[in-house]
């Protein structure tokens, strides 16, 4: 084993990365969720294709993790797991179907974890140049694959909602069955 400064496994340093890996636990399982979701879409392969990355970027933590002496706090995942699923329990316009509104938020919450990992990759950059024994070149491939995974993401975030926006828009009865133009017209009464 290389000698190390001993900041590297201190409480803040282990902390931060255990609270990076739960969020990559819930990151993985919520890419899977879409990509299994949308396998049939133009988009399905591309999510395949990010799901396995994301999964790569998880086990290249756990190896950065390993390295720097940084313990792993099982329980942390364990309550991360407990918020995801009640995460899922959201307001999404429909109490027992599954919403197109999900889609959109699953696809933001994903792009938001994965602007969040890039932002862990750019923090464990940093701490490579003071010497801490990080694989510079190995964080660079990190970040500019987060960077292109959020671009990806964005791209299918926009047109799903694009998608879901536009036809509720194009559609001319609203869930409680109230004519649009209808509603328009009232809103739009006694404004002269």
């Amino acid at each position: 084993m290389r000698d190390k400064p001993e900041t590297l496994s201190g409480p803040l340093l282990t902390v931060y990365l255990n609270d990076h890996l739960t969020g990559s636990a819930a990151g993985v399982r919520l890419i899977h969720r879409i990509a299994d979701r949308q396998r049939r879409t133009g988009p399905g392969p591309v999510l395949d294709d990010l799901a396995r990355q994301i999964e790569e970027d998880r086990r290249s933590l756990r190896r950065i993790m390993r390295d720097l002496d940084v313990p792993v706090r099982p329980l942390r995942e364990a309550v991360g797991r407990i918020g995801e699923k009640a995460g899922r329990l959201k307001l999404n316009g429909r109490l027992f179907s599954r919403s197109p509104l999900s889609d959109v938020l699953e696809l933001e919450a994903m792009l938001i974890g994965v602007e969040g990992k890039a932002a862990c990759w750019r923090s464990l950059r940093a701490l490579a140049e003071t010497g801490a024994g990080l694989d510079r070149a190995l964080l660079d491939r990190l970040l500019a694959r987060a960077e292109e995974q959020s671009r990806t993401l964005d791209g299918i975030r926009r047109e799903r909602s694009a998608e879901v926006f536009g036809a509720e828009l194009r559609s001319p009865v609203d869930e409680a069955g109230a004519d649009a133009e209808g509603r328009r017209a009232v809103s739009g009464s006694g404004t002269g």
